[in-house]
């Protein structure tokens, strides 16, 4: 009743009828008007009565509106779809797009008929088609290996399946699946979607159509409830509940819960007109609240990951799980009988329905979605000892350049062996295996005894990287700030781990040659070998900076390779296994089985990934002249031994000394691979962890601002431990990972039953409290309470401080300002 004042406002304004003196009109003969936008006597009244003329795209909505309202009863597809690409017209930037959504709203608000026959149009149309799988499956990750969706998606691609057109996900596919419709959705105010949704009202009479669509959302409701239970009790989730005697009951009631759901909500609502007796309401909250328990148990579960392992088929499980329970409560909202809270999850359903659309014929989708499981995968799961990359203080400062050096005395005497190899005349396969071989054994070898390798990203990095971000840890914008804090550290500690790689291997290198030519009385090898060593490293006349990228990406291969065995040894129990392995234990004590079940469940790993790096760095060069192409590597620890080879034995095989513009040239050319190797690989590491949390493409951005600004401020924080180390609250001084598996619930318990320290103190003596601290050691908080402790002191402080420059400002309004002189202000209460 409210809109019938603008109603003929409205009708003089869109399309006026002829001799209409007050303007109001029959809104049939104002539809009919309106779909001759072009009739040159509408326009000559519309002048006449002083009104604006509608714009063509005005003209031409309320036209397609026309011809929707007289297909009411016999919608289309073609027609509808007609309708969106209107509306996708020009809308390329979020202003455009609101401004067309803008127009349809303020047609149907000036002419509730057409609302009502627009949403008569959509109701008739979607009871057409089987509606379950539409609810059941769009949008939500399919239980298919990557090389069977892969594969299903090429052949989609070449040879389309016949559309079912009897399914509503064949109507979606129709409507949704252009990546131009789907960023028109998006640019489009969530707020716009829900005034259209308020303009959308049931047509009187129509209400056996609402029923048939309650009906077959019921029924999408059963059949999820089913998966989820199906899912949360598949023998990988049951291996990994904190609690296998209990938690599995959330999943068994669930299907219970629901049936007895539907049944009520079958008589109480579908079945209301016939039933005799008024029925009780259907009643979703213990479906809720068991909904809430597996979403608390799939997070314990997460939480649990580096004890339990996981495999990329359960990573996938996990997320469908979750996928799953959230399509389940936007189902049950639908159902509700709360008309907002109705229509804000119609329109969350509906931009998950869409993207599933587009998502679901999309090869990039498809990689881009498989990666990020195994980005999860890996980020969740990292190495539990193996190999850590970052320090926060002096003394970790201190210990990688112990442990880079270390590295650097076995890399320059691998770089001589590999030079001496190559003197051997073998064939292609051979000069590649004993170049991996070389190389594999001895990163090994490396890692064995303690050393480190510079620029190689363990799975440590992408893990440190994603729990700085976790999801669960406050607020983006903060998140990434301290991931900025984080990647400084991380630079500086590759920084002193090069610097300590080519500190030894460099005169290393240069002493094994010299030691070699007095030895022996030759240089080891001759002019042209040196000769070719230092154009390797030329930046400008060959291609060391292209060859440098390809190792940056074999080094951070590797870290995933780490993070696989590491999760493979957890979740295969491979230390359990050797532990009770019949053979070792007749043949050797318990001691030495122990010992060697503990090193292989903490290093298999690092010691997997070591090897297989050096594989992929001795064989590229013989895989490129196999392909006839320029593949190669180039290391900046391997560079700099290599840089001091070439040098010495130009001198000795000409007895002159190199050019100074050689020797920079030669110089400079080691500086940039390291510079490559370590920004392509950390790089790729942290696009792992980004991607792994869902961390948009304009945050990245933000990322490298705050790096950037960081490193012109102060850029010794890139190079020199800080004089305040940064505090991480899941990484320790270490650089290790700090794991909090302790179950949600019980957490969130405890945090609510621990007294706080005012409350203790009221209750507590005196001399109670100073005996019992004397006596008693002080219960030691972890980083990540510390972290919460500092945040909350700080807001305390803040409004504190905001509350005392309030009551200075209202006293200073009043003219009761103190003065300075006044102690008894300053004395405390």
């Amino acid at each position: 009743m409210q809109n019938k004042p603008e109603q003929p406002k409205a009708a003089k304004t869109d399309a006026p009828k002829p001799n209409s003196g007050k303007g109001k009109a029959a809104p049939t003969l104002n539809i009919k008007s309106a779909s001759r936008p072009h009739s040159a006597p509408n326009r000559a009244l519309a002048a006449d009565a002083g009104l604006q003329v509608m714009s063509p795209f005005r003209q031409q909505v309320l036209a397609l509106l026309n011809e929707i309202a007289e297909q009411a009863a016999t919608p289309t597809i073609d027609l509808f779809k007609q309708l969106i690409l209107l509306l996708q017209r020009g809308a390329h930037t979020p202003k455009a797009a609101n401004a067309n959504i803008g127009v349809l709203i303020d047609l149907l608000r000036d002419h509730p008929m057409l609302a009502d026959k627009l949403c008569l149009y959509l109701l008739t149309l979607i009871a057409r088609y089987r509606q379950v799988s539409l609810y059941t499956d769009m949008g939500i990750l399919a239980d298919n290996s990557f090389f069977a969706e892969f594969y299903g998606l090429i052949g989609y691609r070449l040879l389309p399946p016949a559309p079912d057109d009897k399914d509503l996900v064949y109507v979606f596919y129709r409507l949704f699946s252009s990546s131009a419709t789907r960023q028109w959705i998006e640019l489009v105010d969530t707020q716009n979607w829900l005034r259209l949704s308020l303009l959308l009202h049931v047509p009187d009479g129509q209400e056996s159509i609402m029923n048939s669509l309650r009906a077959n959302i019921l029924r999408a409701i059963i059949v999820l409830a089913h998966r989820i239970s199906g899912t949360g009790l598949h023998r990988e989730m049951m291996e990994a509940f904190p609690q296998p005697a209990d938690d599995p009951q959330a999943f068994i009631e669930l299907t219970y819960e629901v049936r007895e759901f539907a049944n009520a909500y079958e008589t109480s609502v579908l079945a209301a007109n016939d039933a005799p007796l008024p029925q009780h309401p259907a009643d979703p909250s213990q479906i809720l609240v068991l909904v809430e328990q597996i979403e608390r148990l799939v997070q314990n579960i997460r939480r649990r990951i580096h004890k339990t392992g996981v495999t990329v088929r359960g990573t996938n499980r996990m997320v469908r799980l979750e996928q799953s329970v959230e399509r389940l409560e936007l189902l049950i909202m639908l159902l509700s009988e709360r008309p907002n809270a109705e229509r804000r999850a119609l329109i969350e359903l509906m931009h998950t329905l869409y993207e599933g659309a587009y998502r679901q014929i999309s090869v990039r989708y498809l990689l881009a979605s498989n990666t990020a499981l195994l980005s999860r995968k890996v980020t969740d799961n990292a190495s539990k000892v193996g190999e850590h990359y970052i320090s926060t203080d002096k003394r970790g400062y201190r210990k990688m350049y112990k442990k880079a050096a270390l590295g650097g005395v076995l890399i320059g005497i691998m770089a001589t062996i590999k030079i001496l190899g190559s003197k051997l005349a073998l064939s292609l396969f051979g000069t590649a295996f004993m170049n991996s071989m070389i190389y594999g054994l001895g990163f090994v070898l490396i890692h064995i005894i303690g050393g480190t390798v510079a620029t190689k990203q363990p799975a440590m990095t992408a893990a440190a990287i994603a729990s700085t971000i976790s999801e669960t840890s406050g607020r983006k914008a903060t998140q990434l700030a301290k991931l900025a804090e984080l990647v400084v550290d991380i630079m500086r500690t590759q920084f002193i781990a090069i610097l300590g790689n080519i500190s030894i291997a460099m005169p290393l290198a240069l002493l094994i040659s010299v030691v070699w030519y007095y030895g022996f009385g030759t240089p080891i090898i001759g002019y042209g070998k040196a000769d070719h060593l230092l154009h390797d490293l030329n930046p400008f006349t060959s291609l060391a900076i292209f060859h440098a990228a390809i190792a940056g990406v074999y080094l951070y291969i590797s870290g995933l390779i780490a993070g696989y065995y590491d999760n493979l040894a957890v979740h295969n129990k491979i230390g359990a296994r050797i532990r009770h392995h019949p053979w070792l234990n007749r043949h050797l004590s318990t001691i030495r089985v122990e010992k060697f079940a503990s090193f292989i469940e903490q290093n298999l790993g690092a010691i997997m990934s070591n090897f297989i790096f050096g594989v992929c760095l001795g064989s590229t060069a013989t895989i490129g002249t196999i392909l006839g192409l320029p593949l190669d590597i180039r290391h900046i620890a391997f560079a700099s031994a290599n840089f001091s080879h070439g040098l010495f034995n130009i001198y000795t095989n000409t007895g002159v000394m190199p050019d100074l513009g050689l020797i920079f040239v030669s110089f400079l050319g080691v500086v940039l691979i390291g510079l490559v190797n370590l920004l392509v690989s950390f790089s790729l590491a942290l696009l792992t962890a980004l991607r792994a949390r869902n961390v948009k493409v304009f945050e990245w951005k933000n990322l490298l601002d705050m790096v950037a600004t960081h490193f012109i401020t102060q850029p010794l924080d890139f190079f020199l431990p800080r004089k305040e180390p940064m505090k991480y609250a899941l990484i320790d001084a270490d650089g290790r990972i700090i794991y909090d598996d302790e179950p949600v619930e019980r957490k969130a318990a405890e945090q609510k039953n621990k007294p706080s320290a005012k409350t203790e103190a009221q209750h507590t003596p005196s001399s109670a409290a100073t005996s019992t601290t004397a006596d008693t050691p002080a219960q030691k908080l972890t980083p990540l309470e510390v972290e919460q402790k500092k945040q909350e002191l700080k807001e305390k402080a803040a409004e504190k401080q905001a509350a005392k420059q309030a009551a200075q400002q209202a006293a200073e309004q009043s003219g009761q300002t103190k003065p300075d002189t006044d102690t008894a202000s300053k004395l405390p209460k």
